[in-house]
């Protein structure tokens, strides 16, 4: 065994069970997003995009959106749709009104500086490149969630 392993697995191993027996999940979600949007509301946010996202007045459809209200039914809630610019829905996740923000986003998007993305998901019916969701920052359960629906639904 390597002396950096001597030394700190012992630690590694205190730390670990300290943080089991503290009823530490990983992943976690310190706002409680999961377990909120489970049986009752996903909140989410439309940035209209080609087909991706379209908004007919307040009806929000197009391939994103369709995934967005299918994950939804899996969870048994209802999807309350929020339209606006990418930089209103941004706030929107930060400020804790939004679970979730769909539109043209992109792997390269500016704002994964402020809230979370989701992994690039390129066989989403209308993408022309791989697209991604936006998330609020820190809710990983939630995430996880998201994209272990998205990996059967759409990764190839």
């Amino acid at each position: 065994m390597s002396r950096w392993r001597r030394v700190w697995s012992v630690p590694l191993l205190a730390i670990a069970l300290c943080a089991s027996g503290c009823g530490v999940t990983v992943p976690s979600d310190p706002q409680g997003t999961l377990e909120r949007v489970h049986g009752g509301e996903l909140r989410a946010g439309a940035s209209p995009s080609g087909s991706l996202v379209t908004v007919d007045g307040k009806t929000v459809g197009g391939s994103l959106a369709g995934l967005v209200e299918d994950f939804a039914e899996s969870m048994d809630a209802k999807v309350t749709w929020t339209i606006g610019s990418e930089e209103d829905l941004v706030d929107d996740l930060e400020s804790g009104d939004l679970d979730l923000a769909v539109g043209g986003m992109t792997d390269a998007t500016p704002w994964s500086q402020r809230v979370a993305v989701t992994r690039a998901y390129d066989t989403v019916p209308g993408a022309h490149g791989p697209v991604v969701l936006l998330l609020p920052m820190g809710e990983n359960a939630w995430q996880a969630a998201i994209e272990g629906y998205l990996d059967k639904q759409v990764a190839g």
